[in-house]
């Protein structure tokens, strides 16, 4: 009996430490030095935006390619037009936390159409289809509008848009090789929407990827 107690208890310690080992593994893919994880409550829904802690993982083969025809994959700039600004994964989440502390004046947008987000998307994102704010593509004028109004907090009067409380727009598609959200963003300054009031993040996807940062499916 004794004997069993013994190698009950050695048992439980082996169990104890394994786990301790384990614990003390997580978390060592962190961020940056002072930020392990991100948590925050978007619309009522808690996001957490870590990177993945298996530094044995390797990217998704849909975001492994390194040569797609051209067009309609071709190498966006790094600036997209004057006054919209190039943001990258720290920003972004920066923006996010922002949402998460009650900013309602910020809108992260995938860009990109739905059989491309179902596969994973940046958590705090609302999808807004590149095809939704294209004319060329079949949005009509009304369509256009009530995303203006609805989505972004811009007013409409008399036939003339009011963007002074517009909200802050951070788009992304699938990265440095994707149309959408520039196709998007470029709408949107057709539209008269404050090039200040639009952020883009470049890198989109395949960076996001990438570094093995958190995804989330609608």
């Amino acid at each position: 009996m004794i004997k069993f107690k013994n190698l009950a208890t050695g048992s439980i310690l082996f169990t104890a430490l394994i786990f301790s080992g384990l614990a003390t593994a997580e978390g060592k893919v962190g961020i940056t030095r002072a930020l392990k994880q991100f948590e925050g409550n978007i619309e009522g829904k808690k996001i957490t935006i870590q990177r993945n802690q298996d530094t044995t993982n390797k990217v998704r083969p849909a975001f492994a390619k390194t040569s797609r025809p051209c067009p309609p994959f071709c190498i966006q700039p790094m600036q997209l037009a004057p006054g919209v600004e190039t943001v990258g994964e720290l920003e972004l989440i920066g923006y996010l936390e922002k949402m998460s502390e009650g900013d309602q004046s910020i809108l992260l947008i995938d860009s990109r159409t739905p059989n491309w987000v179902s596969r994973g998307t940046i958590p705090g994102a609302k999808n807004i289809p590149w095809t939704k704010l294209n004319p060329a593509k079949g949005a009509d004028p009304i369509s256009i509008g009530d995303i203006f109004t609805g989505e972004f907090g811009a007013r409409e009067i008399e036939g003339l848009w009011d963007f002074s409380n517009a909200k802050t727009l951070v788009l992304f598609c699938n990265g440095m090789w994707c149309g959408q959200s520039p196709n998007n963003i470029k709408n949107l300054l057709r539209f008269g929407y404050p090039p200040h009031k639009i952020k883009w993040y470049r890198g989109g996807m395949q960076n996001w990827e990438n570094l093995g940062l958190s995804t989330t499916k609608p």
